[in-house]
């Protein structure tokens, strides 16, 4: 599980790995900060976030934006939790999220919105690929409540 290892840039300015956090957390990894379905994403997450943590699970977000555009998506949006910035694609790659996507007959590689349920240890206990945003935070603490 080398993906615990790597080091990324938090928005609290502090650097992280997933190892660490020593916690269950629900990693979710998503395309862009202040997008339409990223910005309803982190809302809805934001809104969930006590109901994640009264079952032990840290919500952590995930993309290559900037910590600095991660910060001005956090004021915008009132993000109550960390995200981690991944401009080097570490992690993307780790966990296998970045595709080719065809937007107007460009392509151009991307993330794919992708949710992950880790244990304490950090193992991938759950794993959600081509997520819809709306709606996803609903259906991981669902989730996490029937266990």
């Amino acid at each position: 599980m080398d993906y615990l290892k790597i080091k990324l840039n938090g928005s609290d300015n502090k650097e992280h790995t997933l190892k660490e956090f020593k916690t269950k957390m629900i990693l979710y990894f998503y395309p862009k900060d202040n997008t339409p379905g990223c910005s309803m994403e982190a809302q809805e997450y934001s809104s969930y976030k006590d109901d994640f943590e009264k079952v032990g699970y840290k919500i952590i977000g995930v993309s290559r934006d900037s910590i600095k555009s991660h910060l001005k998506f956090i004021d915008k949006m009132k993000i109550n939790f960390l995200l981690l910035s991944d401009e080097n694609e570490e992690l993307c790659k780790a966990f296998n999220v970045l595709k080719e996507k065809n937007m107007f007959g460009k392509k151009s590689i991307g993330v794919e919105r992708s949710t992950f349920i880790l244990n304490e240890n950090g193992e991938i206990v759950h794993e959600f690929r081509k997520v819809k945003a709306a709606g996803d935070a609903k259906r991981m603490l669902d989730l996490v409540n029937e266990e």
